[in-house]
């Protein structure tokens, strides 16, 4: 894989290195991660706009977006994908008319299903393409109710505040008499619905403890399955990097660190710490052998225990062995996880010695009893003691969008209203049983302590996300989408959803429109105008506007509400203005606001920088008392142990999972672990069909990792296209050999496009590198339901045939 950029400056580009290299030398690209948006200082007039990856300022030339450039108060902006962000809005997958699949159009609803994902498109005015869905939205009400609609309020969206589909479509279909929606979401499903029971919240998109107070007081860093070097390149608002801020003075500190990932990550370089090495799966049994050595040892926190936790005491059999005959002891542990039991001792040591803050990744709860990981993670930490302690105790969102991020004075930024639900919503259902709930309707679904019965879907309306890349086993998805009676798809790209639609609607980018962004969901350090950079595309048009003319359409069009556009936003500004006056903070008006665009900055002050999260529950448990039923952390839940599930107690523990290299299947090295996180350029599938996939690719190739002694046990040479194959599907792949991966692992990033050699057949080979053909459908548990993808076995075989042409990026049919 030709990838010249430095562990330790992840931001360059190829042509910036280039650049850098001839001006300096090779050895100054590696003095340290950030690369601040003053190195790529420009005197070109731009405005300002903002996506996922960042703000960033826009140059325009002859009506044309021709370049961005970083965010002057970025510190460490993300190049390839600022730099990529021009070819995005022009990229040949852009949809550029409103489109009906070819069949539909000319059956309706009564067409033949099995032919999405083949059948031609045919171009329509948007008229035409309106008046389609308005009829199918009166008859599928009509006739099966709201429960049969499939909303999808659910993915990354794009930036904004005003033109949020997923809200505009959301406030439209609640005055439609409301819709079956998808529940939790494919990050975290398992840790959203454990967390309450154990810690009275989600935890996972809480604000966590300030990276300056962690830095100052921690002794030890302790990551489990997270690479914060690469996530935090992203944030669900424009990001302001201030997370990478904090590792930056966690490595200057010369914080010690240990890393427990199949993967030497990025981070782990960065912080140049132990790396330890364990199976995929097995970090439940790693902390129950730290747990039992704390305990045997009499290192845990006993006053803890007592005062801010529930439960211990039903724990302690299981550890010990006194329930099962099995003690958790490091020894057991090691030989689950397969690394020394010696190290786990060490660890232990290590953590109850100093200050340990612990950081738990998304990856480690998105498989299979994902659950009782979160669950097992926080009973050490408590067990440790140092929950609310500065520079002590545990995250379980350092690594997303900046959570570190001291927060500033000022205002937070509201957005589009979904307006309010009908009194009888229907039920949502779990994201990640979408493929279940399609294929079955009437079944039941045992769901956190709940019966849920699967509606019949008739209808699926999706805007801003792509159901297709995100869900887990595609060809059983492909197969399950052939149930509805009509598919709509709101999206600027031909992604794997609008290929498998009957109905396409072309929607604008943040490019393309007004609108208003904050700068650091967590930070809320600035506010960013975003003027229209360019005139929207061919006939794109905005969320808000295609609601809106739906909702005239259906009667709605008074309750809808629809303003002037720059109004709604004067408002969104005028609300945080009003937050902020509060505060004693005089922000412009907004015309002047408006009109200068320009930023504006909140100040973040001293004390910001020290909270530390949980530091009021540790002060005075009973006034600032948790959302659980004892108001206490339950290492022990007596709701969870009254659901009555098979194999789940009221307590964590380890349970062996169906699919893993422990299994039967995977002697011998018959099968490798997958493991697929999230990408370095990309959020999920955004930006793969931009500029930014030179980076990474392999002969064109999603790329995917294996280790030197695998490649060298199955013939593979780096920079090889392999096949990557179960019983649930195939996909090609470029080959990176690496000595960073620990043996029996591969690492394929989840979100590439789906790029079928016959499309619209079930079990094609995916030509592009989808990691999603390959991963497993079935849920966490009974308790979550959430995504498995990292319980994953898969064969790897070089691929010796004629190469196919990558066409993922092209338009569809006709399209």
């Amino acid at each position: 894989m030709s990838k010249i950029r430095g562990p330790f400056d992840p931001r360059l580009t190829r042509r910036g290195f280039l650049g850098a290299t001839a001006a300096t030398g090779a050895g100054a690209m590696l003095a340290g991660p950030l690369t601040s948006a003053a190195a790529h200082a420009s005197t070109e007039k731009a405005s300002l706009t903002a996506a996922h990856w960042g703000v960033m300022r826009a140059v325009v030339e002859d009506g044309k977006f021709v370049k961005a450039l970083p965010f002057e108060k970025d510190p460490a902006p993300i190049m390839p994908m600022i730099e990529g962000t021009p070819s995005l809005v022009y990229s040949p997958s852009r949809i550029k008319y409103p489109m009906v699949r070819k069949g539909f159009l000319e059956n309706g609803h009564k067409s033949d299903t099995s032919e999405r994902g083949t059948d031609n498109f045919v171009r329509v005015s948007w008229d035409e393409a309106l008046d389609l869905v308005a009829r199918e939205l009166h008859r599928v009400k009509d006739e099966f109710g709201p429960a049969s609609f499939l909303v999808g309020n659910l993915g990354w969206k794009s930036s904004g505040r005003l033109h949020n589909p997923r809200a505009s479509l959301v406030r439209l279909m609640h005055l439609h008499g409301g819709f079956t929606a998808p529940l939790g979401d494919y990050s975290t499903g398992a840790a959203q619905a454990i967390m309450p029971h154990v810690m009275g919240g989600l935890e996972v998109y809480s604000a966590q403890s300030a990276w300056p107070g962690v830095a100052k007081n921690a002794d030890l860093l302790v990551i489990f399955g997270s690479d914060p070097m690469r996530t935090l390149n992203i944030g669900f608002a424009p990001p302001d990097h201030q997370g990478l801020l904090g590792f930056k003075a966690f490595k200057d500190k010369g914080l010690k660190t240990v890393v427990i990932d199949p993967k030497r990550t990025e981070t782990a370089k960065y912080l140049d710490a132990d790396w330890i090495a364990p199976r995929p799966g097995s970090d439940t049994a790693i902390m129950l052998g730290i747990a039992h050595t704390l305990y045997s040892e009499g290192l845990h926190d006993e006053k803890f225990l007592k005062d801010y936790t529930v439960g211990f005491e039903e724990f302690v059999p299981y550890l010990t062995g006194k329930s099962d005959g099995q003690p958790k002891d490091a020894a057991w542990a090691a030989d689950i996880a397969q690394i020394p039991a010696d190290k786990i001792v060490e660890l232990a040591r290590q953590m109850a010695k100093g200050r340990t803050f612990i950081m738990g990744g998304w990856a480690i709860q998105r498989t299979e009893n994902g659950e009782q990981t979160y669950w097992m993670l926080v009973t050490l930490a408590a067990m440790l003691g140092q929950i609310g302690l500065p520079g002590g105790g545990i995250s379980l969102g350092y690594h997303y969008n900046s959570s570190c991020a001291p927060r500033a004075t000022g205002g937070g930024l509201p957005g589009l209203s979904g307006g309010k639900p009908p009194s009888d919503m229907p039920p949502r259902m779990p994201c990640a049983r979408i493929a279940d709930m399609l294929m079955n309707p009437g079944a039941e679904l045992d769901f956190n302590g709940k019966k849920l019965t699967y509606p019949d879907i008739r209808m699926v309306h999706w805007a801003g996300g792509n159901p297709l890349s995100n869900h887990q086993d595609r060809n059983k998805l492909i197969n399950a989408w052939q149930k509805p009676e009509v598919i709509v798809i709101q999206e600027p790209w031909w992604t794997t959803s609008a290929r498998f639609a009957d109905i396409v609607l072309p929607a604008t980018t943040p490019f393309e429109r007004d609108d208003i962004e904050i700068c650091g969901d967590y930070s809320r350090q600035f506010i960013v105008p975003m003027h229209k950079v360019i005139e929207p595309l061919y006939e794109a048009r905005n969320d808000y506007d295609i609601a809106a003319d739906l909702a005239d359409r259906l009667g709605y069009g008074n309750d809808y509400d629809r303003k002037d556009q720059l109004q709604e936003i004067e408002g969104f500004y005028n609300a945080c203005k009003g937050q902020a006056a509060k505060q004693k903070i005089d922000m412009p008006d907004f015309k002047d606001f408006w009109e200068s665009g320009d930023y504006y900055e909140f100040p973040v002050m001293d004390r910001a920088k020290e909270w530390t999260r949980h530091a009021d529950f540790r002060e005075d448990p009973d006034i600032e008392a948790l959302g659980t039923p004892s108001g206490r952390i339950e290492i022990y839940s007596k709701k969870i142990a009254s659901f009555g599930y098979e194999n789940i107690d009221g307590h964590a523990k380890w349970i062996e999972p169906t699919e893993w290299l422990g299994s039967k299947e995977a002697a011998g090295g018959a099968m490798l672990h997958m493991i697929s996180p999230h990408p370095e350029y990309r959020i999920h599938s955004q930006m793969n069909q931009s500029d930014a996939r030179k980076e990474y690719v392999v002969k064109d190739r999603e790329p995917i990792e294996i280790s030197a002694s695998d490649a060298k046990a199955l013939g593979i040479a780096d920079g090889d296209v392999v096949r990557v194959f179960n019983d649930r599907g195939q996909s090609l792949a470029g080959a990176v050999v690496t000595e960073d991966l620990m043996a029996g692992v591969v690492r394929l990033c989840e979100g590439s496009w789906y790029d079928p050699d016959k499309p619209g057949v079930i079990g094609a080979l995916d030509k592009y590198g989808s990691a999603n053909q390959l991963t497993r459908d079935i849920g966490s548990s009974k308790i979550g339901q959430a995504t498995t993808a990292h319980t994953t076995l898969v064969k790897v075989e070089k691929f010796d045939g004629d190469l196919p042409p990558v066409t993922a990026f092209d338009p569809a049919q006709n399209g």
